[in-house]
């Protein structure tokens, strides 16, 4: 069984890490490329850049400043920000990404994530998805990175993502609104029911606090990785100390 992956993820708004809770009331957390080396140092696994902004301002991410940080890093990198066709997936990772990440874009337009697998492969194509409980179900949110754009949708989280693996998707990250910047713990029972409708990799997002609940979600929900933002920036979380918890529950991840 492949070891599971500690991800760093750095959401950007305005040039600058940003950190909230349930997706609301931002406040600065640092320089992204500065943030991006510490976590490589530390022993992240994946570093994950989200221009949060970018889809609802409609453009997406500065390739030139995609370049300068891709350069400094040896470990995986995932971006994702207004990527809204193939031509500019393809320069995000000519740039330097592993990986490119699309969430509102493809609830736009479905179809751009076969087209997107098709010619890149689906190992360089996440689907991101944002997702709220209501009545009773998980809804797929859009517009997130900024409360006045935010909208709920009418697709239901579980019928979302596997359409988007039928679609090419090569991972999924759920990430779980009303988890997000909580510091609670990851939820358990939303990514067990998306874990067992997937057989790509599934990855854990939205209310990461303490090294056990990194040890918690991989034992109870079988996600591939597990995200965290807040926790990690604010200095409550080391990589090391998430990574010693995991081995120490019996459960295999990269040493640092």
């Amino acid at each position: 069984m492949p070891a599971k992956r500690i991800i760093a993820c750095l959401d950007v708004k305005g040039g600058r890490v940003v950190k909230g809770v349930r997706f609301e009331g931002h406040v600065d957390a640092g320089d992204p490329i500065a943030l991006a080396r510490y976590y490589r140092d530390e022993g992240a696994d994946e570093i994950v850049i989200y221009d949060i902004t970018a889809s609802a301002e409609r453009r997406t991410l500065d390739y030139q400043w995609l370049n300068q940080l891709a350069r400094q890093l040896d470990i995986p990198l995932c971006v994702a920000g207004g990527i809204r066709t193939r031509d500019q997936a393809l320069t995000c990772l000519n740039n330097g990404a592993d990986k490119v990440s699309i969430n509102s874009p493809a609830l736009e337009r479905p179809d751009f994530i076969n087209e997107l697998a098709k010619i890149a492969g689906s190992q360089c194509v996440v689907v991101g998805v944002d997702s709220r409980a209501h009545e009773g179900e998980w809804r797929v949110h859009q517009y997130t990175g900024s409360a006045e754009t935010s909208r709920q949708t009418p697709r239901r989280t579980l019928d979302w993502i596997v359409e988007a693996q039928q679609r090419g998707a090569g991972e999924i990250v759920l990430n779980c609104m009303d988890s997000d910047g909580v510091r609670e713990g990851y939820d358990i029972v939303q990514l067990q029911a998306a874990r067992g409708l997937l057989s790509i990799p599934l990855i854990a997002s939205g209310g990461a606090g303490v090294a056990q609940h990194f040890a918690q979600v991989f034992a109870k929900a079988d996600v591939s990785g597990a995200l965290a933002a807040g926790a990690l920036h604010s200095g409550a979380l080391r990589i090391a100390d998430i990574k010693h918890a995991v081995a120490t529950a019996g459960i295999e991840v990269r040493p640092c």
